[in-house]
């Protein structure tokens, strides 16, 4: 896995940095309530999407919590005030604080099933009555787009993914949440090219590819015979899901 650490600084350039943020907090708005007043974004990395969610709906309070140092500080820069170092399986806030919670591009990173759910459970008990989770869901899947890359990378070491639609789904169910609505945005200036994807083997984004694993090189060397080195292959589209929180009156 990465070391998300250090790689703050580069972090945003390298996933489509503006462009890819706006998408994402486009995408999440339109599942908001026009009524929210309060959102929480939890795991908000560099805040560069937290920023673009606090700026896209006038009257929208947003606080951003994260776990790693280096990206706390970038993203407390974009959000002064409004960013808190905490992990998504601890929260530390009271029961129903907030009118939205969001995980973006977080539930496809733990690896434990018990760990996932309990991310999911958090963000249900800080959401009011009548509020709406919003979650990236498919992750791995989306970066999947047919191409000669994907082919290379198709025989590479899996791990179940942790954030299939029908995972989460069952996660947020249990938390007493409901289906709310679902939206797809696309991953703007994520078309990865054979160069690219190779730059991203070395520095071990394929989580079941760390760097040093004995079959890195052998991937690298069938990427690095590919045509068009420089050519990025097509980009990814991204899956939302969202959840409503029922309020007490609401009929089961």
């Amino acid at each position: 896995m990465l070391d998300y650490d250090k790689e703050a600084e580069r972090y945003d350039i390298l996933r489509g940095g503006e462009p890819r943020a706006d998408a994402a907090a486009q995408g999440v708005l339109g599942l908001v309530p026009a009524q929210a007043r309060s959102l929480l974004d939890v795991a908000c990395g560099t805040g560069i999407v937290t920023r673009r969610l606090a700026a896209g709906r006038a009257g929208l309070r947003v606080t951003g919590v994260d776990r790693e140092p280096a990206m706390i500080r970038r993203a407390a820069a974009r959000l002064p005030g409004a960013i808190l170092f905490a992990d998504g399986s601890q929260l530390p806030f009271h029961g129903e604080e907030f009118d939205a919670v969001t995980t973006v591009w977080l539930l496809h990173l733990v690896a434990d099933p018990g760990a996932a759910r309990r991310i999911v459970a958090e963000c249900a008990r800080v959401l009011r009555p009548g509020g709406v989770y919003v979650t990236t869901v498919d992750k791995g899947a989306s970066h999947n787009v047919g191409s000669d890359i994907d082919a290379v990378m198709i025989s590479r070491p899996h791990r179940p993914a942790s954030d299939t639609a029908a995972l989460v789904e069952s996660y947020a169910v249990g938390c007493g949440l409901v289906p709310a609505g679902q939206a797809r945005f696309p991953g703007r200036g994520l078309g990865r090219s054979p160069r690219r994807a190779i730059a991203d083997l070395r520095r071990g984004w394929f989580m079941t590819l760390p760097p040093g694993h004995p079959d890195a090189d052998g991937f690298a060397t069938r990427l690095a015979a590919l045509p068009d080195q420089d050519r990025p292959r097509p980009e990814p589209t991204f899956t939302l899901r969202a959840f409503r929180k029922p309020a007490p009156d609401e009929a089961s």
